[in-house]
């Protein structure tokens, strides 16, 4: 009965305040960039939406935070990937002014592109080494006193909790840029909107802050040992894999 009640919520309520929020955060997000500070206007009103979707799914947001970090301190946040959800809950509960680093064939899609443009968030071109290079230049001029990125390594959602093995791109960047990575584990998001289907669930999700791994005198040859580091770190804080 509960699951029947909260699909007819999902489909009445739930999906005309996610698309009215939406609607409003990249319409806002546009016109405050234009005609003011990107870092303000392409940062908060995400706060504002991904918070706003989490109450709106009835979801139950556990935020664990080992350390705190300095505001001032850009940093590269990587996390495992379980779902839809994660996007929502990095903007509301990150904490941390960030910008995306995204797909090129996002800059197409209807306001969101042009919203994320006027974000200055960066698209990555890899299609030519023309492009790689000019993608590294966006992402050094932007990561810099205090803004600071979000990475999932895994590159694809996860089925039932359990993560995938991580691709080099976070951690060449993190060494390039000589920024310190602090390992972010999501557990429970893939619940809510499991992977192939349309039916939402109310789950508790948990999004635990680890301590920053300073890269500043790692080198290409410890890129290894670094991405395993990582991956033990944010694996050891899932506790609801393989129990969907």
């Amino acid at each position: 009965m509960i699951r029947i009640l909260y699909l007819i919520y999902q489909w009445v309520i739930f999906v005309p305040l996610l698309i009215i929020s939406t609607t409003w955060c990249t319409l806002t997000i546009i016109i405050g960039s234009t005609l003011g500070n990107n870092k303000f206007w392409g940062y908060y009103p995400g706060v504002i939406w991904g918070r706003f979707v989490c109450v709106a799914a009835l979801l139950r947001i556990k935020v664990n935070r080992k350390v705190v970090l300095d505001k001032k301190q850009s940093y590269i946040f990587v996390a495992n990937h379980q779902g839809a959800f994660d996007i929502f809950l990095v903007y509301g509960y990150l904490g941390h002014n960030f910008k995306w680093l995204m797909k090129q064939s996002l800059k197409k899609m209807p306001l969101v592109g042009l919203a994320s443009s006027k974000a200055g968030h960066v698209f990555v071109d890899q299609s030519s080494r023309k492009g790689i290079v000019e993608t590294m230049k966006n992402t050094r001029y932007t990561l810099k006193e205090g803004m600071s990125t979000v990475v999932f390594p895994e590159g694809h959602r996860t089925p039932d909790g359990h993560m995938a093995e991580f691709k080099k791109g976070a951690f060449q960047t993190a060494l390039s840029l000589k920024l310190p990575i602090v390992p972010m584990t999501i557990d429970g998001a893939y619940k809510v909107l499991p992977i192939h289907s349309w039916r939402m669930s109310p789950s508790a999700i948990s999004l635990t802050f680890h301590e920053p791994i300073e890269t500043a005198n790692l080198t290409s040859d410890d890129l290894p040992e670094l991405i395993n580091k990582v991956h033990s770190i944010i694996e050891s804080s899932l506790l609801s894999k393989g129990n969907s």
